[in-house]
């Protein structure tokens, strides 16, 4: 695998604007908070509109990214990403930055994401041998994983050090590498449409349904991730006002859910090809899913083992699901189920988060793990008693 350069340039690209991407997430909230002062509000709408662009635009981008060449749009996200984020600390050092223009890039930023991931994943399999899918899918998800483990520490001292919109532009100086890459890539032929597929706006939902596997992998995975999102934004407030953690524990913590996910990402291939794709998928759903419980136990111990849970989880069940679209998709077809995929999860993870804080109020936070983990070992549950279940290794993508 890492002898195929056109893999090592994409793969390449996508790990140095990781570490610029999750540099932004840190920073831009910094800017509106320090530079420009902004309400509860503000920062809502803020935070709003980096997840609205994949919900409205979910599934046109499918349609979008089969009907142009996957190379250009890689170039364009990046070029238009680089110039979107340059213009914060040109506006914050001649004095006119405003929270408009916050809201503005954040949403067209959010745009060019959703294109430029729909394109990347959808252009993986065309450079990847199907052997190596599996390889490559991990890969990229360990170059992730640490841009999400290091990348806010190295942000906070970019910020301390040049302050908020200035750190912004080593995100943009990210993207403008990842262009290069880009614009370095071969791009191989595009797959064609076979007799009696069609690209329409809801081809993607209509394939993914049409599947047995792929559609037991979409109920798991969907209800998992809303399930999870319930949980995520509690943890620190958890750790601190009920374990009464310091904030050094606590950074602790979060330091070895990354690591673990780390390693579970170099040995998802191992594990997966061990088990079977379908049973990799559903064990490290269920591994994931009894963070939860650990956590509502509420002892330092089972509070670390739920970090360590969750991190090395998420890898083991998440190479094998791409892995998985990516073979029983039709390569052509891709595009579309990747954004369809993508809207309905990122979707579920939306609902997930705005329930947890009302749930949260009403019952607890200890009631609301519970909730969580029991929603998430549902959909585990359901997948472990789906087709799934004996699935090993996917046909052909163009059978």
């Amino acid at each position: 695998m890492w002898r195929n350069r056109e893999f090592v340039k994409l793969w390449s690209g996508q790990a140095i604007s990781s570490t610029g991407t999750v540099i932004t997430a840190v920073a831009m909230p910094l800017v509106a908070v320090l530079t420009l002062h902004v309400s509860p509000v503000e920062m809502g709408v803020l935070a709003a509109l980096n997840v609205l662009p994949h919900l409205v635009f979910g599934l046109p981008a499918g349609l979008w990214v089969s009907r142009f060449s996957l190379r250009r749009l890689l170039i364009v996200a990046d070029v238009g990403r680089a110039l979107l984020l340059g213009a914060i600390p040109v506006l914050a050092a001649i004095g006119h930055l405003q929270m408009l223009h916050l809201y503005l890039v954040a949403a067209a930023a959010g745009v060019l994401t959703l294109l430029s991931d729909t394109a990347s994943q959808s252009l993986l399999p065309v450079l990847v041998a199907r052997d190596d899918l599996m390889s490559a899918n991990s890969a990229t998800l360990f170059t992730q994983t640490v841009a999400t483990t290091t990348g806010p520490s190295l942000a906070g001292a970019l910020v301390t050090a040049v302050s908020a919109p200035f750190a912004i532009a080593f995100d943009a100086i990210s993207y403008a590498a990842s262009a290069v890459t880009s614009v370095l890539l071969k791009e191989p032929r595009r797959p064609v449409l076979a007799r009696g597929q069609a690209l329409s706006l809801t081809g993607g939902l209509r394939v993914l349904y049409a599947d047995p596997v792929l559609r037991a992998l979409l109920i798991s995975a969907t209800a998992a991730a809303a399930c999870g999102a319930m949980q995520a934004p509690l943890v620190v407030l958890y750790l601190i006002r009920e374990l009464h953690w310091s904030p050094v524990l606590v950074g602790i913590a979060i330091t070895v859910s990354g690591a673990a996910s780390a390693l579970g990402a170099l040995f998802a291939p191992a594990y997966g090809r061990a088990l079977g794709l379908g049973r990799a998928y559903i064990t490290g759903q269920l591994l994931a899913s009894l963070s939860g419980l650990a956590l509502a136990a509420a002892l330092t111990p089972l509070a670390f083992l739920s970090q360590l849970l969750t991190g090395v989880g998420m890898p083991l069940y998440g190479v094998p699901q791409r892995t998985l679209r990516q073979l029983l998709v039709p390569p052509a077809l891709l595009p579309q189920t990747t954004a369809a995929w993508r809207t309905l999860v990122i979707g579920g993870q939306t609902a997930g988060a705005l329930a947890s804080g009302l749930l949260a109020t009403a019952v607890g936070l200890r009631v609301t793990f519970v909730l969580a983990t029991a929603g998430m070992l549902t959909a585990g549950l359901y997948s472990a008693r789906s087709p799934l279940r004996g699935y090993e290794k996917g046909p052909s993508a163009g059978d």
